[in-house]
């Protein structure tokens, strides 16, 4: 075929004008053509580039070498110049002139190499020489050329020492001409040596730590250097002080690199010998300006951080600066008046930085997390305090020191708002970091801030607010106080955890850093007022209180204007609960979203895995555990937990005051605005299922971690190490889970949370139905229904129902109701929820007729506690106080002891705790009785103590703020429990003149009855605080001699019947229930409301049966006409007596008559008139026979009210 259109069948000749080879193989240049040239071009060029590389690198090479040979040839020239002329000296002897030693210098500088020992040697003996120079020949050689020669020599000898300190031991004879030297050098130029400060004192912090001073021997083949001859550490302090000695422009440099670099040096304060610490140190606190030294701490602690010097990174070095800083200041005062230094500025800002730095278990060791197992090493750096830096950290915590602290505030009219605000931030920084690194001292160092400074003290101070309203004052001009106040939403964003300033946890307080460290200074001056004033109103009556309103400073010549002058007005105690209400509300409603970041961090699952090498296990575990360190709204360290107690036991106590003496709108407390409220009980009811699913989980890995302290007991008989290490990190595990578990709580059930612990913020009303809907759920639960009759149709199917209902069956006499009751209900336990079964027995041993539809068990409940609470022959469980209302018997069980001894009994004996045990068990018990009323709804007529039915408001709750939510005594419980006692204390208080002229001490005395016959007592002092007996009371201690009293006689003293009581309580009733309640709430509870009777709301929700009943025109029958004429006429407690006849109750329910269940009823009860009025209040049936006459009505249904029969009246 024709490939093309010529028809030509040849192939056309292929012409390549390249000159490249045609095959695809052929070296690259070969042959010829333009591609071939330029490839040998290129090789060309790449050739001629590779020779001048090597003949530049080749003049390189000679051009250093020529370098270094004509140094080195320099450099023995000049060395053997210097040898010359030193050689022509026989020994160490002055130079003959300046220019002399200038040129000797510049030489030596010239030559010296720091490897080499014979230069080393040179050094020393120019030194030696140059000492001599200044001392003998008293040449002074500081003007011109010297300055910086000198520094040249100096470091020189810093880097000589440098590479002497490496192997870590170093002897000292080798180092000390050197030092010695240094010391020379720094007296000559201070200035200098104050610009290489950082350089100078990490040297001589170096020298110090490592090098080996116990045998101080001089060498023999060391040349001597004048001044060398002083023991080690007092030459190196010497060298020291030198740069600090002369005020030059860089001397705050010097004081900042001693403070951070060599005060951090172990050696200095690591030695049990006391008088070894004391003696450098006195001698270092004699040389220096304290002052200075705090001056430049706290700049550089507020410009650059603790991160500026590697020696504060570890916890030790920041431990050994706080210590040495604080001595100096108490040896500057002869460890004397200490509030001669604490308010001032610098001297706050440092220690309050170092404070914030430290983990707080350091000194007191008592902030262990209750999470994690004893076993189990605790995360963090691991620091063992000598006795001298224990005693300068605690010397912080005394009253003069804090009780100056505010002495020197600047709140005269001159000071700026700027100056006014960093001020109380400082000071609110140190007051924090008090009271978070001393728990124990809490309530001491609340006290001595509101004391202020003692008398003594006040008289150059320049303090004119107390310090609740100088914080409080800081607090209303913060923006966070307007943001909350204003919106409560704005607190999610700032108290959102942020990370710190600094890798070390810590952000220095100062109001030229960001806004995120602004907001940060602002809460902790919120926090300290918070602090405060609930210390203060813990004290304060309500007299006091209230007496706010004057805003005129009074004298404070006494405690009651002391008190009163810590008094906020009441319209500026109404924006602080409406900030804490806010404020609280978001901690609980949002605590999800404030603390997301933080949960992310922590809550990182682990995955765990065995390993051959059990020490892998122990490191996996110690990471595990390493949490990151809370820093709620930016500050180090503050957990959401502590702010949440510290704000609900505030809020709490302003409630309280308002709910005993109203003086805030009705609405105020409710939190309308947030919360919806058309759906929140069956929200709350959804909540609670969550909360008891977790319980159960919690409850499981309780069980199993049972299991393991088992094991652990005898672990070095069971498993290997590695299997322990194994069983300790399921533990760990374990506990993630339940912390886990906590934090989901919060997340899924914040409106749980908010009834828990801020209940007021929701309608009383909708608590007690959501109260009734917890109850009523846990009643299906356990019983399948909430109904009785279900619940006995369910167990008749069961095999063992007979043992069962008798179990539940119980019969009580008449006149001994409690004692029958708890002899055989008191082993039910929490069987105690599930219905009972009574059958009543008269004084003359026969049943008394009667179903039991409720009524019955009503009427049992009522009658055991009317026993129960009564007054008996033997020891009362329960007294009342001048208002009649009960408590527990604080010295039931001294009594119990007392009559036992009496008896012959020994205290260990068996018998002896077995009865001191059936006491306690019938404090249990009656606990039991009352939450079975609450339980079935059942109300009550026993009226108590407001302070011990606000122990069970504050018993229980989520855990979230136990403790400032948790019961504390105060001064106006004290009133409730002894009006005399209450005036008594209130007199000491207020009391103007010399309290120690009453000869008290930290004493009480309890009186205890050995004979309830003849009313024999017995007198048993006790302390109050160890070696009470010797503490007097004074006017600057009373404070805490008043609260101490008030603990013991409200919490201490009958600690062991009220928690039995609570125990009891507890079985039948969630405590969490309870903390929905306030104490007056709990009271309604209990016994209904204490309002008259609303005859008309009775009225309308009576039903009316047999006769009774409404016709088809409505109208009522003309004798129930009469019955209700007739309790019209009837005063209230004749309408109460009625109203207890037919439901067992005298108070009218909760929520109104409609929601009595059964409904009140009223039928006929025949024709006859001769018949009394009869009850069924198993249904609240009252069965009224047909009367005509009001009269006989009126005086037949008194009679039956009042005649006090059981249910065989019908």
């Amino acid at each position: 075929m024709f490939t093309t259109f010529s028809g030509s069948t040849r192939r056309p000749r292929q012409v390549n004008l390249s000159g490249r080879g045609s095959s695809g193989f052929g070296n690259i240049g070969s042959g010829s053509g333009s591609q071939a040239a330029l490839d040998r071009a290129q090789q060309e060029r790449q050739q001629r580039q590779r020779e001048r590389d090597r003949l530049r690198a080749a003049k390189l090479l000679q051009r250093a070498w020529r370098g270094h040979s004509t140094r080195q040839g320099i450099r023995k020239e000049l060395l053997q110049q210097w040898d010359v002329i030193e050689d022509s000296v026989e020994q160490p002897q002055p130079y003959a002139s300046e220019a002399e030693a200038l040129g000797q210098l510049q030489r030596l500088l010239n030559f010296v190499q720091t490897r080499n020992e014979e230069d080393i040697r040179r050094v020393r003996h120019f030194g030696a020489r140059q000492i001599q120079t200044f001392q003998v020949q008293g040449i002074d050689c500081s003007g011109g050329p010297w300055p910086l020669a000198y520094l040249r020599l100096q470091k020189l000898v810093l880097a000589i020492l440098d590479r002497r300190c490496k192997p870590h031991d170093t002897r000292w004879g080798s180092c000390r001409g050197l030092v010695a030297i240094l010391r020379f050098l720094a007296e000559r130029i201070p200035a200098q040596t104050a610009q290489n400060a950082k350089h100078f004192y990490s040297t001589l912090a170096a020298v110090a730590q490592n090098s080996s001073m116990d045998t101080v021997a001089a060498d023999k083949h060391v040349e001597k250097v004048p001044g060398d001859d002083l023991p080690p550490f007092a030459l190196i302090t010497e060298a020291a002080v030198a740069p600090l000695t002369t005020l030059a422009a860089y001397t705050l440099n010097a004081y900042e690199a001693f403070g951070a670099s060599f005060l951090t040096t172990p050696i200095l304060t690591e030695t049990d010998d006391m008088d070894r610490i004391h003696r450098p140190l006195g001698w270092l606190a004699d040389s220096i300006n304290y002052k200075l030294l705090a001056s430049a701490l706290s700049t550089m602690i507020n410009t650059a951080g603790l991160g500026a010097y590697p020696e504060l990174t570890e916890t030790s070095g920041r431990i050994r600066l706080l210590g040495c800083f604080i001595y100096f200041h108490r040896h500057a005062h002869n460890f004397n008046n200490p509030q001669a230094y604490s308010s001032q500025k610098d001297f706050v800002s440092v220690v309050s930085a170092l404070l914030n730095s430290l983990p707080t278990e350091i000194v007191e060791g008592q902030t262990r997390d209750p999470d994690q197992p004893e076993d189990l090493e605790q995360p963090g750096p691991h620091f063992a305090m000598n006795p001298f830096l224990q005693e300068q950290i605690l010397s912080l915590v005394n009253q003069e020191s804090v009780g100056s602290l505010l002495s020197n505030s600047s709140s005269a009219p001159a000071s700026s708002h700027d100056e006014k605000v960093e001020e109380a931030r400082q000071l609110a920084n140190y007051a924090l970091s008090l009271l978070r690194f001393f728990p124990r001292r809490g309530d001491d160092i609340r006290m001595w801030l509101y004391l202020g400074p003692s008398p003594s003290s006040a008289e150059g101070s320049s303090q004119t607010l107390p310090a609740i309203k100088y914080f409080w004052e800081a607090t209303k001009r913060s923006s966070i106080f307007g943001s909350i106040i204003r919106d409560s939403r704005a607190a999610i964003q700032l108290l959102k955890a942020k990370p710190s300033g600094t890798e070390y946890g810590w952000q220095a307080p100062n109001s030229d850093l960001s806004p995120s460290a602004q907001t940060s200074d602002e809460w902790r001056v919120i926090l300290v007022f918070l602090e405060l004033y609930t210390f203060v109103l813990k004290v304060m009556d309500d007299e006091e209180f209230f007496s706010g309103h004057n805003t005129g400073y009074t004298s404070r010549a006494s405690a009651s204007s002391m008190t009163r002058d810590n008094a906020l007005p009441l319209t500026e105690v109404k924006d602080l609960t409406t900030f804490l209400k806010n404020l609280g509300f978001t901690l609980y409603f949002n605590a999800a979203d404030i603390v997301e970041s933080e949960d992310q961090d922590s809550t990182r699952s682990v995955s765990f895995h065995f390993s051959n090498n059990a020490a892998q296990i122990s490191e996996q575990l110690q990471q595990t555990m390493k949490a990151v360190e809370p820093s709620v709204g930016g500050v180090a360290g503050l957990t959401i937990d502590y702010v949440k107690g510290l704000v609900t036991g505030l809020l709490r106590m302003v409630y309280e005051r308002d709910s005993r003496r109203s003086f805030l709108p009705a609405d105020h407390w409710l939190m309308a605005s947030r919360l919806d409220m058309t759906g929140f009980i069956p929200t709350v009811v959804e909540e609670e299922e969550s909360r008891h699913r977790i319980e159960e989980e919690d409850a499981e890995d309780a069980i199993q971690d049972d299991g393991e302290d088992e094991l652990e007991d005898t672990n070095h008989l069971i498993g290997t190490s590695r299997a322990q290490q194994a069983r300790r990190l399921e533990r760990l595990q374990r506990q993630q889970r339940k912390a886990s578990r906590r934090r989901y709580l919060q997340a899924v059930a914040p409106r749980l949370e908010i009834l828990q612990n801020m209940p007021f913020l929701i309608p009383f009303t909708t608590r007690v139905q959501i109260f009734r809907e917890f109850v009523s759920l846990n009643m299906t639960k356990r019983r399948g229904s909430a109904d009785a009759e279900t619940w006995r149709v369910l167990m008749m199917n069961r095999p063992d129902a007979p043992q069962q209902f008798e179990k539940h069956h119980a019969k009580i006499h008449r006149g001994n109701e409690f004692d029958d009751a708890f002899a055989q209900f008191y082993s039910l336990g929490e069987g105690l929820k599930e219905p009972i079964q009574i059958t009543f027995v008269d004084q003359f041993g026969a049943a008394e007729a009667g179903i039991d539809g409720g009524g019955v068990t009503k009427e049992f409940l009522t009658s055991v506690t009317q026993k129960a609470f009564n007054p008996s022959d033997g020891i009362d469980l329960f007294i009342d106080n001048n208002q009649h209302l009960l408590y527990p018997n604080p010295s039931a069980v001294q009594e119990q002891k007392e009559l036992l001894r009496e008896a012959g009994l020994d205290d260990t004996s068996i018998d002896f705790r077995l009865a001191v045990l059936n006491l306690l068990q019938r404090y249990e018990f009656m606990g039991r009785i009352i939450g079975k009323c609450l339980y079935e709804g059942i109300l009550v007529d026993v009226n108590f103590a407001p302070f011990f039915l606000r122990k069970w408001a504050l018993t229980g709750g989520s855990g979230s703020a136990p403790n400032e939510s948790g019961y504390r005594a105060t001064l106006n419980d004290l009133r409730d429990l002894d009006e005399e006692l209450y005036d008594g204390l209130h007199q000491l208080k207020n009391y103007t003149g010399d309290v120690e002229d009453f000869s008290l001490n930290f004493t009480v005395t309890d009186t205890v009855k050995r004979d309830h016959h003849n009313g024999a007592t017995k007198t048993v002092t006790r302390e109050l605080k160890p070696d009470g007996s010797n503490i007097p009371v004074t006017n600057r201690n009373r404070l805490v001699y008043i609260s101490y009293v008030a603990r013991h006689r409200l919490q201490n003293e009958p600690a062991m019947q009220t928690n039995a009581f609570l125990r009891g309580l507890s079985t039948m009733i969630n405590p969490s229930w309870l903390s929905m309640f306030n104490h007056s709430e709990l009271q309604t509870l209990v016994g209904g409301t204490s309002t008259s009777i609303d005859l008309d709301d009775l009225r309308r929700n009576t039903i009316y049966g047999g006769v009774y009943q409404r016709g088809d025109d409505g109208r009522d029958h003309p004798t129930i006409e009469l019955f209700w004429r007739v309790m019209e006429k009837f005063d209230d407690g004749e309408r109460r007596a009625v109203l207890k006849f037919v439901t067992s109750t005298p108070r009218s329910p909760l929520l109104g008559f409609s929601t009595l269940r059964p409904p009140f009823s009223i039928r006929d009860g025949g024709g006859d008139e001769e018949r009394l009025p009869s009850t069924s209040t198993c249904v609240n049936l009252l069965k009224l026979p047909v009367y005509k006459d009001e009269n006989v009505l009126k005086e037949k249904l008194l009679y039956s009210v009042f005649s006090g029969a059981g249910f065989d009246l019908s």
